[in-house]
């Protein structure tokens, strides 16, 4: 049971991340001057080494899933949300210092 609930926040947390990255991404493609699109804007950032904000960004939606969780006692599935925010910090430091 405790499992279950771990894993459903942790797909959770995963699901609204990757929708926040997307957003962020959208967002700064409409932004950029020179219009770029989704995957230019992408390897912009790489190149630029800005690639690691666009991930924090994303994680963004999980600090309101993580205290909608709290709130309604779902201690479990905010500990899965929490997981996945420590697997896209892992993430970036990989991309940052390897």
């Amino acid at each position: 049971m405790i499992k279950k609930e771990i894993s459903i926040g942790f797909i959770t947390g995963l699901l609204a991340n990757s929708i926040g990255f997307i957003l962020c991404v959208f967002i700064f493609s409409a932004l950029s001057p020179q219009s770029l699109g989704f995957f230019e804007t992408i390897k912009a950032s790489i190149s630029n080494d800005s690639f690691g904000s666009l991930i924090v960004l994303g994680a963004i939606p999980n600090l309101v899933i993580f205290f909608l969780y709290l709130k309604k006692e779902k201690v479990y599935r905010a500990r899965g949300v929490l997981l996945a925010t420590l697997i896209a910090a892992i993430c970036i430091a990989i991309s940052k210092f390897g």
